[in-house]
């Protein structure tokens, strides 16, 4: 698989062009700061968030890292929070980085070039690197991206509900693998779009950051082309394990 998920964690090794790269969604930098200014209060988990992702970095020997979308937490102007992290982060990570712009991500440009920080931003609509495509989510993938062998998104930050057979319940993080439908591309674009892609939806590597439940009625996709734009998608828990079609868990 040109996408590999490694075992426990919310991370994957992506294997394209030349390059074996370690990919991630919505890191939200900052996010404590955000949350505060909405009246919730927890002590910042920065440091646990760089270690975690430079763990990462050297268990997939990555020769780069991908963000898919939402590096930073606010959509405005960064708290200084968030500044700090990100400061703390660059000056520690020894590879290249991608950040496929996400709706978080709108103020972060003049603030990576502050810190001359090796960071490639892409357009919120995606980009390929080789034959994998990388999207954030909040916008529609551009038909280039749509056309790579599989199709990388973030912002949707899955979970699951898991239940007992007494009734109590758990939240857990999870992955959504199935096939891209080119039905509601081509209605997007006015034109055919032919796409046979694997999809692969990330969670988030930010454990604080909330999630959909896809697998609880009435909740809605966040992402405009999900779900009618996957067919056959199959959860997966961090551990590996297969739950089946996501939304009969």
């Amino acid at each position: 698989m040109r996408v590999e998920p490694l075992p426990n964690a919310p991370a994957a090794t992506v294997e394209t062009g030349g390059e074996r790269l370690l990919t991630v969604a919505d890191f939200h930098a900052g996010i404590e700061a955000g949350l505060r200014y909405e009246g919730v209060s927890l002590q910042s988990a920065a440091e646990e968030r760089r270690e975690r992702l430079l763990a990462l970095l050297d268990r997939a020997r990555a020769d780069r890292l991908v963000v898919l979308g939402d590096l930073g937490h606010a959509i405005g102007d960064p708290f200084a929070e968030e500044r700090e992290e990100l400061t703390a982060l660059f000056d520690a990570v020894d590879v290249p980085v991608t950040l496929v712009k996400g709706n978080h991500d709108g103020d972060l440009e003049p603030v990576l070039a502050e810190m001359d920080a090796a960071v490639d931003v892409t357009p919120g609509h995606g980009t390929r690197i080789g034959d994998v495509g990388f999207v954030h989510g909040h916008t529609w993938p551009a038909p280039d991206v749509l056309n790579a062998e599989v199709v990388c998104v973030g912002h949707e930050h899955p979970v699951v509900r898991l239940e007992d057979e007494v009734g109590g319940a758990r939240k857990e993080r999870a992955w959504l693998r199935g096939s891209l439908v080119a039905d509601p591309f081509a209605d997007r674009y006015g034109a055919a779009v032919e796409t046979s892609a694997d999809l692969v939806v990330f969670p988030a590597f930010n454990d604080r950051s909330g999630g959909t439940w896809v697998n609880v009625e009435g909740q809605d996709f966040l992402a405009p082309f999900l779900p009618d734009g996957m067919a056959d998608a199959e959860a997966f828990l961090l551990d590996g394990t297969r739950l089946g079609r996501y939304d009969r868990v």
